[in-house]
């Protein structure tokens, strides 16, 4: 399941298992347009009107607009670069 404006999880698991070589153009540029669509509404959807699953699928493909728990202990012992 996936939230509105957001490309569902087997379409990403479908593009990413076949090789580009394999792809055509029109699928290549597809592919583009949609990871490009996706990954700019993951970053404009607020996490509180994200569903559980966006969230997990989010923090497994490195889409989270949220500091990571990693990033936040770095932060807290200054080995943080911001």
């Amino acid at each position: 399941m996936s939230d509105t404006g957001r490309q569902s999880f087997t379409d990403k698991a479908g593009s990413a298992l076949k090789p580009d070589s394999q792809k055509t153009t029109v699928e290549q540029a597809g592919d583009y347009v949609k990871g490009t669509a996706d990954s700019a509404a993951s970053t404009l959807t607020p996490s509180s009107e994200k569903s559980t699953s966006q969230k997990a699928g989010d923090t497994v493909s490195g889409s989270q607009t949220e500091e990571s728990l990693l990033d936040k202990a770095k932060h807290a012992v200054g080995m943080g670069g911001k």
